[in-house]
């Protein structure tokens, strides 16, 4: 199978299960609407009866955006002008490349997504390998059968990307760039070779990435219980198929990369008006279900290249739950 019908494959098996994409929606919904309401209160109690408040009812006042920022502690530090539109996507961007530290709540409410994440990852990935209705009991047998296993993933995940955020990164920013750049005296040369470090610390991220994805779907096809082994059956699989594996990876990246090019034109046309800024909570939460989307076809896609290349489409060793003998029946 060729990246391109995999990534097709892959985008069919998301169609048709729209139940998983709003059920991820609902889950980022989940998470991200307490920590509105908490700002929400934070902000409240800031603007009062002041002038400022009619102003920022009325549309988007920067110059108060600033003010707020200024004194504002804890989950309120990341209210600022840069959350409006496409900046929110820079931010984030600029964020996780300069290895930006967040405030402790936005690091909690990260970490139970990922968990949450983790708990799903095994009825999804096992949804889209059957290519076909798992029902509820089905898809939760799945989340249940592999959230542990994927639990101690997430530990060597958690060990990689520390090593490269915290050893590598520094690095290449911190000891590696001062080198390169100290006698340069022309500003674009110096920036050409950050982008240049940007793209090293990129591909490390992507590679890491890949293998993670793909011990995943290994586990959930072939129902491995060693994760151990599993990253080093994807990493295996990735070797022998190494241009059908990057591929379909820049397949997946370019989709995201055309997501976030159509969110930045529609979102760039925006206005201090309160209709504009509501129109933009719904152009966002777009972007958020397109992203959401592009997130489960990648693993989708990766899915159907790997039963492709084992020749076993819609191959599962797992047998499908079935009520009343699925896990479900014993809590009743």
């Amino acid at each position: 199978m060729s990246p391109l019908a995999a990534w097709i494959d892959g985008a069919r098996r998301v169609v048709r299960a729209p139940a998983l994409l709003m059920g991820v929606w609902a889950l980022t919904l989940l998470v991200s609407v307490p920590l509105a309401f908490a700002l929400r209160a934070m902000l409240a109690q800031h603007l009062g009866a002041s002038l400022a408040a009619d102003t920022a009812a009325g549309g988007v006042n920067y110059d108060w955006m600033q003010e707020f920022g200024d004194q504002a502690s804890g989950l309120g530090t990341t209210f600022k002008p840069t959350i409006i539109g496409f900046g929110a996507v820079l931010d984030n961007a600029s964020a996780f490349l300069d290895a930006t530290p967040r405030p402790a709540v936005i690091v909690g409410a990260a970490s139970l997504y990922i968990v949450l994440w983790i708990f799903m990852a095994g009825g999804i990935i096992d949804r889209y390998a059957r290519d076909g209705p798992t029902r509820a009991f089905g898809f939760f047998a799945g989340a249940g059968g592999f959230f542990f296993r994927f639990l101690r993933l997430a530990v060597v995940q958690w060990l990689v990307y520390g090593a490269l955020f915290g050893w590598l990164h520094p690095w290449l920013f911190d000891t590696l760039y001062p080198r390169l750049t100290h006698e340069m005296s022309v500003e674009r040369t110096a920036f050409a070779v950050r982008i240049g470090l940007y793209l090293v610390f990129g591909a490390a991220i992507a590679a890491s990435a890949m293998i993670f994805d793909y011990a995943k779907v290994r586990a959930v096809v072939e129902d491995r219980r060693s994760m151990v082994g599993a990253i080093g059956a994807a990493a295996a699989f990735i070797r022998r198929n190494a241009g059908g594996a990057i591929g379909l990876f820049l397949l997946n990246f370019g989709a995201f990369v055309a997501a976030l090019a159509v969110y930045g034109l529609v979102a760039r046309s925006g206005g201090r008006s309160a209709l504009i800024m509501w129109l933009g909570v719904g152009v966002g939460q777009l972007y958020v279900l397109a992203r959401l989307w592009i997130k489960l076809t990648f693993w989708a896609s990766e899915t159907a290249l790997f039963q492709g290349r084992l020749g076993h489409a819609g191959y599962v060793v797992r047998p499908v739950p079935t009520w009343p003998d699925s896990p479900a029946a014993d809590a009743i």
